[in-house]
Order: C-alpha cells, then sequence, then structure tokens
C-alpha cells in the first residue's frame, strides 16, 4: 500500500503517520510554516526530541517532525493545541454567525409552540367525540 504522506487523496483529517521506514517514530506534518513554528516551540519548552525537515509534495511545501513514539501523548496534545490556535471560524463574520443562531433559536421555538399546540388540538379533539356505543 502506498505510503499515506505520499497519498494523492489527502483529506486532511490527521496530520500525523507513523514512519515510512522507522516504525518507533511519528512524522508530524505542517502545510504552513506557522503551525509547524508553533509546534517546534511548544516541543523545545517541553524538551521533546525531534527531527525537522521538509518535503515538497504536489507544490505543496510541508514542514515535517519526526518524534519518537514514547512522547506521542504529550505531541499529540501539543498537536491539538497547536491546531486550535490556528483554527480559522467555520462561519467568519460575527455578524453571520449571530444570524445563524438567532434564526435556529427561532425555529427551536416555533418547533416547541407547533408541539403544545397539537397536542391541545388532539385533547380537544378526544373530548369533542361522543361514543357510539354508549347510545344503545
Amino acid at each position: 500500500m502506498e505510503n499515506p504522506v505520499d497519498h494523492s487523496l489527502d483529506l486532511g483529517l490527521v496530520n500525523y503517520v507513523q514512519h515510512p521506514s522507522n516504525p518507533s517514530y511519528i512524522v508530524y506534518r505542517f502545510p504552513d510554516a506557522e503551525r509547524a513554528l508553533s509546534f517546534e516551540e511548544e516541543l523545545n519548552k517541553q524538551n521533546i526530541w525531534f527531527e525537522k525537515g521538509e518535503d515538497e509534495k504536489r507544490g505543496n511545501l510541508y514542514t515535517l517532525y519526526g518524534v519518537h513514539k514514547n512522547d506521542y501523548k504529550k505531541t499529540a496534545k501539543i498537536n491539538f493545541l497547536v491546531e486550535a490556535k490556528h483554527k480559522k471560524p467555520f462561519i467568519p463574520f460575527k455578524i453571520a454567525r449571530y444570524l445563524v443562531l438567532v434564526i435556529g433559536l427561532f425555529m427551536l421555538t416555533l418547533a416547541i409552540i407547533g408541539y403544545f399546540k397539537s397536542h391541545e388540538k388532539v385533547a380537544l379533539y378526544n373530548n369533542s367525540t361522543i361514543s357510539t356505543n354508549s347510545d344503545k
């Protein structure tokens, strides 16, 4: 099977894989220099040994960090913090975010009102029907 780092279909779900030639190492890959620099600073702060390299694939320059598997838990936490620090919001404009929130709350309110109104109508219908068996 082809190495996941070199795979042509990169969905970007994770940015780390097992080292292609040494299974004792994990390779973290960063497509932009800001994330790579943040990751490297955190590795240095926590005194985690790493190897650094660069690789160009399909016109993109990736910064690669090789870390021993013994430090996986620490580096995974660092990786999540770096990704969170550089994450862009799903809806970039504040007004649009609040508009989506207000519309969602409005729709939820209408659904709750509709639920209780339908129960009222069912109760009225059940109370207004006359049993035909009692007329005999």
